[in-house]
């Protein structure tokens, strides 16, 4: 290893300290993204996925309430089940992801938008624009399941997210906040950009991981609440099938995801990244020696 005045410079064959580059953080609020052709291009492509997210996965359900009603069919045991509901969500955000992770970095979702936002990965204005566009295109998700199923829509429930019977309050708001952790921690782990270099050959283990994590998530904790963590979810749902139960417990599936989020984005930006940062700091200093 050969110390120059510019730092330190790798002799031919040997392995430089770092083969990946941190980016710098995104500008808390950047006017100049309103000027760029790729900005509305980003939030078209996080408007129709959350689009197609919600109408499939909302019609999944409402497939799974129907093929199960006792009223119509004895058998108890049809339908996808909820395992099948789950595998739906988890499906529907891998191939999402995966479809929009080069165009809009594939958020679909205003907590994951929250929690790259906290650790400086999107502007501010980025982040809010994001998020209106995710509502609207659930809004409009869910509407089309609506037109095209309106009659078992009203009947099974519309697919809205409220507190099951049998479960507090507190316990709805942590099952959100503990399930939204899982995904954000997921998606901050799996598009880390140390990962993202050593595994850069396999394009599909990024989104692989968050729709696996998705799909858990929903295995725990629709008993629960149905699953929210993800605001944008929740109200389109909400808006389209407007009854008082949903709206009543409504608030659960903004807080509970934007607390999630945040404590993720603390734990991976502080705690792992800053122990990652700190050790090839030493590492640097010793070679330089």
């Amino acid at each position: 290893m050969v110390k120059e005045a510019g730092g330190i410079v790798a002799e031919q064959g040997s392995f430089s300290a770092k083969d990946y580059h941190d980016p710098p953080p995104a500008p808390f609020i950047d006017p100049e993204e309103l000027t760029k052709w790729s900005f509305y291009r980003a939030l078209i492509a996080e408007f129709i996925a959350t689009l197609l997210f919600l109408y499939i996965t909302v019609l999944t359900v409402i497939g799974y309430k129907h093929q199960t009603d006792p009223d119509i069919n004895l058998d108890q045991c049809g339908g996808v089940g909820i395992l099948g509901i789950a595998w739906a969500f988890g499906g529907m955000i891998f191939v999402l992801v995966y479809c929009t992770a080069g165009i809009s970095g594939g958020h679909i979702n205003p907590a994951v938008t929250f929690g790259l936002f906290l650790a400086r990965k999107v502007s501010l204005i980025r982040a809010i624009m994001y998020m209106v566009a995710q509502c609207l295109g659930a809004i409009c998700g869910v509407g089309l399941v609506k037109a095209f199923q309106k009659s078992l829509y009203t009947r099974y429930g519309g697919g809205a997210n409220s507190l099951a019977e049998g479960y507090s309050t507190g316990v709805g708001l942590a099952a959100e906040i503990i399930g939204t952790f899982v995904l954000v921690y997921t998606v901050f782990s799996a598009t880390d950009p140390k990962r993202s270099a050593r595994d850069s050959h396999v394009p599909v283990l990024a989104p692989l991981p968050i729709g696996f994590a998705v799909f858990m998530v929903h295995l725990a904790t629709i008993p629960i609440t149905g699953t929210g963590i993800n605001p944008a979810r929740s109200l389109g749902a909400a808006v389209i099938y407007n009854k008082d139960k949903p709206w009543d417990d409504h608030w659960i599936f903004w807080v509970g995801p934007f607390v999630g989020a945040a404590i993720a984005a603390f734990y991976h930006q502080f705690i792992l990244r800053a122990g990652a940062v700190k050790a090839l700091g030493s590492f640097r200093s010793s070679a330089s020696v």
